[in-house]
Order: structure tokens, then C-alpha cells, then sequence
């Protein structure tokens, strides 16, 4: 019945900023950026490897997310690497917190966490073989 992710919307709070995060820290793609002035609202469409995309939006005074204690809802957005590593060495070296590399209980794949400018988690997780 479904298929694959299409998109993930994330709503920003600093448009330029989180649109240089994405863009040339993280390395994606722009699709299209649009603005649409009746809802003072840029969207862009950012190009994923395997067809997903993300969708960033900027909105004027987007409320916080809460982050911490973890709230109930979507909780983090998680990318597929083969190098967990060597990605991690990438985004420190652009200034990146990037925590302590873990490994899985389950399935022994390696992964971390970091965060986009607003809080957002981010996980990298050793793609499967």
C-alpha cells in the first residue's frame, strides 16, 4: 500500500539560516523555492538520493517544538549513510555538535544524533548492506 516516505515538512525559524544548514552542510538539492506572500511563507523543496524530499518552510513566529522531556509526535528525522563515521567527521569539521557515535541493541548498525539550527534532531544511521 505505501510505497516509500514522499516528503518531510520541517517549519523553521530563521529562513536564511536553516536554508544554508540544509543546503550546504547537509548537501541537498534545491528542487524549487517558492515564496508565498499571503502567508509571508517560503517554501523550498529540497531533493533526497532516494526521491524523498524535504520540505522547508519558514512561517513569521513559528511557536518552539517542544524537544526536551521528548514530547509525543514525531520525534526526529533519521538519514541513511553508509558511513556513519565519516559523516559525522564532515559536520564537525563545518562547526557541527555531533554526539558520541552508539550502535544499536538490535539490529548492531552505528548511529549518532545531531541537531538543525532550530533543535531539530537529526539521526545518521548506517545504511543496510
Amino acid at each position: 500500500m505505501f510505497k516509500h516516505i514522499h516528503h518531510v515538512a520541517i517549519i523553521c525559524s530563521d529562513y536564511a539560516v536553516s536554508k544554508h544548514f540544509y543546503t550546504q552542510i547537509l548537501g541537498l538539492q534545491i528542487i524549487a523555492e517558492n515564496y508565498r506572500a499571503e502567508r509571508q511563507s517560503y517554501k523550498l523543496d529540497l531533493a533526497l538520493a532516494d526521491g524523498g524530499q524535504i520540505e522547508l518552510f519558514s512561517f513569521p513566529s513559528p511557536p518552539r517544538r517542544p524537544s526536551r522531556p521528548e514530547a509525543c509526535g514525531l520525534r526526529h528525522l533519521a538519514f541513511a549513510v553508509d558511513s556513519v563515521q565519516q559523516i559525522k567527521h564532515k559536520l564537525e569539521e563545518q562547526g557541527i555538535v555531533v554526539e558520541d557515535l552508539r550502535v544499536d541493541e538490535f539490529t548492531g548498525k552505528t548511529f549518532t544524533f545531531f541537531q538543525d539550527p532550530d533543535g531539530l534532531p537529526i539521526e545518521l544511521y548506517e545504511a543496510w548492506a
